[in-house]
This record gives structure tokens, C-alpha cells and sequence, in this order.
């Protein structure tokens, strides 16, 4: 019960949602809301108000109009629900906001992603963060779906064994797959390089549940969302282009999750962007 109570606050005081009993009322006159943001709130939770409600009404207004109608509808910069949440939840993983991301957890779940494709996320963010930084994010997502009745362990998902040499070869293959053939013998060059084709790519990369388009969209997010990386993150840009991901949309991504990540480090990514495109086009 405690648990629970706790995960409401969470949920309903990390952004802008909409009303219930449980929660500080406020009069629905009060709410300046345009019509899609307070439908949006009401698809994201339905029946729960934030208490940012009561303490920070002005706020909350400018914050939910913002990322609730005016980002979602901007004008070719649109995203499909799961999609958005995908993405959304990276960069919350990427930026540390851990209050926030256990506040949008449900939303996302509400709005199709599923617990495997949550799971998978937080996994692959073990390569880009390390285990100390994402284990709060593991924590919390078990907490969550276990209090929607999701047993845990989910399926499992792997699809190379612990084999050291068969993860590196399968790690070398998705490289190669995504990045191109420059990348067959990458692994020789150190021991970091071998890692990073079979943990990285050979232990993650590999697995079912999410595609290598959501894969690379989701470490450029963790990488942009970080700041300092962005020579990493102009190569995941490219890594996407050639997976079927391609500017448009990487802008549209870094547009959606602007007003979780803010302005500074989504300029960066756009730049970053900018700079891959003018690479693929020599």
C-alpha cells in the first residue's frame, strides 16, 4: 500500500496530468488547459491531478499547453504515440531524471509501449550509462510493472549464448548491419573495441524485442541526452541514417522530448544532426 501510494505521487507530481480524488483538486475553471492538452492528460492517466496543481498552477498551464498540444501538433514534427514515449523514456535515462521517468512509465505503457520494449530499453542503456547509472531506472520499472500485475521475469529475449567469441562475431555482424562493412574488423583494434562488439553489440544489440531502427534511435537518445558525447552521438546519427532512420526524423525526435531534455542539449543534437547528414552526403 505504501508502495503504491508513493508511485501515485510519482506518477501524478512528475508533469502535468490529469485529476482525481486522490490528489489536490482544483476547480476546473482554474485550469487554462487547451481542450487537447487536458484530453492528452487525461489519455496519459486518466483520473489523477497533479499536486503542482495546487503549488504551481501558472507553471504547470505553460508546461502542459507546451509539451501537451503545442509540441505534439507542431507541424511535420510529429511522432506516433509509442514512438514519442520510447524516446521520451531514453532520454529521461540519458538525463538521469529519474523522478520523472518513474512518472512516465505508466503513461507510456497506457500509450502502447510494451513491459518487454520497456525492459529492453533500460538493458541497452547499461552500454551507453553503465549499470550505476541505470539501476535506478531498473528498480523503478520493476516496482511499476509489478504493480500493474506484470510477472516478472519477462520472456526472455537473448539470442546469442554466453559463448565470449560467438557474441563477438554476432556483436561484429549488427555493426556491420548498421554501420556498414568498415566495421568487420573494428574489434582488433583493443581491447575496448572487442568489448564493445560483444557486450555491447553482440549482448544487446542482438536481442529481440525492439528492431534496430528503435535500437538506434534510442542510443542516440541516451547519447544526446547525456551531453559530452557528441562524437558518439554524430555517429549514431549516422548509424541511423542507414538503418531507415533519417533526419527528419531523428529532428522530429529531438523535438518531442525538447521539453524533457530542454533547449541547450537538443541544440547540440541537432547540430550533431546536421553535421552526420553532411557527412553521409560526401
Amino acid at each position: 500500500m505504501k508502495f503504491i501510494l508513493n508511485f501515485l505521487i510519482l506518477i501524478f507530481a512528475a508533469c502535468a496530468y490529469a485529476g482525481g480524488e486522490n490528489l489536490s483538486k482544483v476547480e476546473d475553471d482554474k485550469m487554462a488547459l487547451t481542450e487537447f492538452a487536458k484530453n492528452y492528460h487525461e489519455k496519459m492517466a486518466p483520473g489523477y491531478r497533479s499536486d503542482f496543481w495546487r503549488t504551481d498552477p501558472e507553471f504547470l498551464e505553460r508546461f502542459g499547453n507546451f509539451a501537451f498540444d503545442e509540441v505534439i501538433n507542431q507541424p511535420d514534427q510529429g511522432l506516433d504515440d509509442k514512438t514519442r514515449y520510447m524516446a521520451i523514456l531514453a532520454v529521461l535515462i540519458g538525463s538521469q531524471s529519474i523522478d520523472m521517468f518513474k512518472g512516465m512509465v505508466q503513461p507510456a505503457l497506457n500509450f502502447g509501449v510494451t513491459p518487454i520494449e520497456l525492459k529492453e530499453i533500460i538493458y541497452q542503456a547499461v552500454a551507453y550509462l553503465g549499470m550505476g547509472r541505470v539501476t535506478p531506472f531498473l528498480k523503478a520499472a520493476n516496482e511499476i510493472l509489478e504493480a500493474r500485475g506484470v510477472k516478472l521475469p519477462l520472456e526472455p529475449q537473448a539470442t546469442v549464448g554466453t559463448d565470449r567469441e560467438e557474441r563477438r562475431e554476432r556483436g561484429t555482424q549488427a555493426q556491420v548491419e548498421i554501420f556498414g562493412e568498415n566495421m568487420r574488423d573494428f574489434w582488433k583494434n583493443g581491447h575496448i573495441n572487442y568489448w564493445l562488439a560483444d557486450n555491447c553489440f553482440g549482448d544487446y544489440y542482438t536481442r529481440k524485442g525492439l528492431d534496430y531502427k528503435q535500437r538506434e534511435m534510442i542510443t542516440f537518445c541516451f547519447l544526446y541526452a547525456q551531453g559530452g558525447c557528441e562524437p558518439q552521438v554524430t555517429a549514431h546519427a549516422l548509424g541511423n541514417f542507414k538503418v531507415g532512420n533519417d533526419k527528419n526524423f531523428l529532428i522530429r525526435v529531438v523535438s518531442q522530448c525538447l521539453p524533457y531534455i530542454g533547449y541547450p542539449r537538443s541544440l547540440n543534437a541537432l547540430a550533431c544532426i546536421n553535421k552526420a547528414a553532411e557527412q553521409a552526403a560526401k
